[in-house]
């Protein structure tokens, strides 16, 4: 594991600092937060759009519903749904939007929005779903690479959780000038076919599709390898090769329609379960699909604890002045589980102990939760010796967590990560008291407990804190961030010493200021962490599940919590074979 970005020098000096105080002294808070969820919220507005207003009307000329409205149309009304993936994608292919002429503003946004599909979660008549929506609007709803990322994630959702799995299918298939990242390796297009099967064969997770636009080569094999499929007269086809296809290949002339159309597929091959007239027909007889499904018997029984449907402490609004300006600054990390947890009520377990990190026994939404967080601020030793620093895992935060995880995995419960982490403490003083065993220790209880994991950022994701803390790599079913989420090794100023610090030594041995060249060269770095670590890059490139406003965190855990806890079995890895299969 690497240390965090606090060097033995930083943390002498720091100590000096300390106030007489166990409890951190809060900085004022102001507007980062708020400027920071207005910027998203502008960003997902025109991320929704997809293609623009102009392919918006295309797909309604075509006798269509776009991937958002049939997804409304779908979802159970004023019920919570949260998309997984919005941002993926959407600051990539800028140069290829530009020079497609559409785009009419410089705002960032590439010629892939959101990938072209759409993935959330919600209810359907009351019942978590997973809905996978191609987005005609963007490029004919072709697989760009990130497509493929997408879509995997969705399934892996489904499995995981034994929720059935919806696919809104509209695309022209493979994006052929980026097949490269779309066709080829382990989790290349081919894996879409391979979780399919694992499903329909093993898993018996339902899967229905509705082909409600073209659907072509390869990707006629996803809904061909769902329990049910449904296809709309007049607008959907699905086929291995198109008109113009089957005229080079054999010669044969044929429309689309006799090729592959809603009838020819019900009435001739076979392949096709349904007809119906159109999306909202479409969207009426998934419903009543879904309404007849039975539980799963290998999912068991949903465990889901409750304890009636009580508001937090605080309201969300307060969140917006508890963070500070500077993410560096200290805050009171209990006043803000305030606003998170019902009643504000958290059971803490040794409260006394290793303050520089919480756990505790918490309900959400009615759903009992273990709850891990990072305080940020200084803590005293009662013991006499240097204070302690939240964010930052010692021996004693780390063996404390990892015997809270595992009482919470021997009692079936749900954990929660609220995550502020600098990450591992460094020196002699922790080496010598035995931190790799001990974060070893947090790791591995982490990375075996067998329950349902959600991970929320609040500001850093740093160092091997961030693994510990239920990282994307450990699988946790769930990872959000909130505008302020920071995720990286260390932060621009420590990169600076990383990189720079012999030279920069040397110099100040020599009494010599840096030149122009090596500060040119310094502050280039620190402007690449400072957009590398911003939320929005790590949503872009997957690396959260999305981005959230503080007000919608509530009911994004809740529904996150209920769709992980359809499933009573083990949840590690993107999905746990039946036992008559191991």
């Amino acid at each position: 594991m690497q240390a965090s970005k606090f060097t033995v020098k930083t943390l002498s000096r720091v100590t000096t600092q300390a106030t007489s105080s166990s409890e951190p002294q809060v900085a004022h808070a102001s507007g980062r937060l708020r400027e920071l969820t207005r910027g998203l919220r502008q960003l997902e507005e025109k991320l929704r759009l997809g293609g623009g207003p102009d392919k918006i009307q295309k797909q309604h000329k075509q006798g269509k519903l776009t991937a958002r409205e049939r997804i409304d149309l779908l979802f159970d009304r004023d019920t919570y749904r949260q998309e997984i993936g919005l941002l993926i994608a959407y600051d990539q292919y800028t140069e290829q939007r530009a020079k497609s002429k559409e785009q009419s503003e410089d705002d960032g946004i590439g010629a892939a929005p959101s990938a072209g599909v759409v993935t959330t979660i919600g209810r359907v008549v009351g019942r978590e779903v997973v809905v996978v929506a191609n987005d005609a609007t963007v490029k004919a709803g072709s697989w760009w690479p990130e497509t493929i990322k997408k879509i995997l994630r969705a399934q892996e959702i489904a499995m995981r959780s034994r929720v059935p799995i919806i696919y809104l299918v509209d695309s022209a298939g493979v994006n052929l000038p980026y097949q490269g990242g779309v066709f080829p390796g382990q989790y290349g297009a081919s894996r879409i076919f391979y979780y399919n099967s694992i499903m329909r064969r093993y898993l018996k997770v339902p899967q229905i599709s509705a082909v409600m636009g073209p659907c072509i080569a390869g990707g006629a094999y996803l809904p061909a390898l769902s329990d049910i499929i449904i296809m709309v007269e007049g607008t959907s086809f699905m086929g291995l090769g198109g008109a113009n296809l089957v005229k080079g290949a054999t010669g044969q002339t044929i429309d689309n329609e006799s090729l592959g159309g809603a009838r020819t597929h019900n009435e001739i091959s076979g392949v096709a379960h349904y007809r119906v007239k159109d999306d909202e027909a479409a969207i009426k007889k998934i419903r009543e699909f879904v309404t007849e499904l039975p539980v799963n018997a290998q999912a068991g029984s949903p465990r889901i604890p409750t304890s009636g449907d009580k508001d937090a402490g605080s309201p969300a609004e307060k969140i917006y002045e508890l963070l500070p300006e500077d993410h560096r600054q200290p805050y009171n990390m209990r006043e803000l589980l305030d606003c998170l947890l019902d009643e504000g009520r958290l059971d803490e377990f040794q409260a006394d102990y290793a303050k520089e990190i919480i756990t505790g026994q918490a309900s959400i939404g009615g759903i009992q939760v273990g709850v891990i967080a990072n305080a940020r601020g200084m803590f005293r030793d009662p013991s006499g010796g240097a204070p302690k620093f939240g964010g930052i895992i010692y021996t004693e935060s780390a063996e404390k967590v990892a015997y809270f995880i595992d009482t919470c995995s021997r009692h079936q419960t749900p954990l929660v990560f609220i995550q502020d982490v600098s990450g591992f403490m460094v020196g002699p003083e922790a080496e010598h008291s035995g931190i790799i065993r001990a974060g070893a220790r947090f790791v591995e209880a982490m990375a075996t407990a067998t329950v349902p994991k959600i991970v929320l950022t609040v500001n850093h994701a740093s160092g091997a804190g961030y693994y510990a803390m239920a990282g994307q790599g450990f699988d946790p079913d769930f990872i959000f961030s909130w505008p302020t989420g920071r995720m990286g090794v260390m932060e621009g100023e420590s990169a600076v010493q990383a990189v720079f610090g012999s030279q920069l030594q040397e110099l100040s041995a020599k009494r010599e200021a840096p030149n122009e060249k090596l500060k040119t060269e310094m502050q280039q770095v620190r402007e690449t962490y400072e957009r590398d670590l911003d939320a929005k890059y790590s949503a872009a490139r997957g690396f959260v599940d999305a981005v959230i406003a503080p007000e919608d965190t509530r009911d994004a855990l809740e529904l996150a919590l209920r769709v992980s806890l359809n499933y009573s079995g083990p949840h590690l890895g993107q999905f746990i074979l039946p036992a008559s299969l191991t």
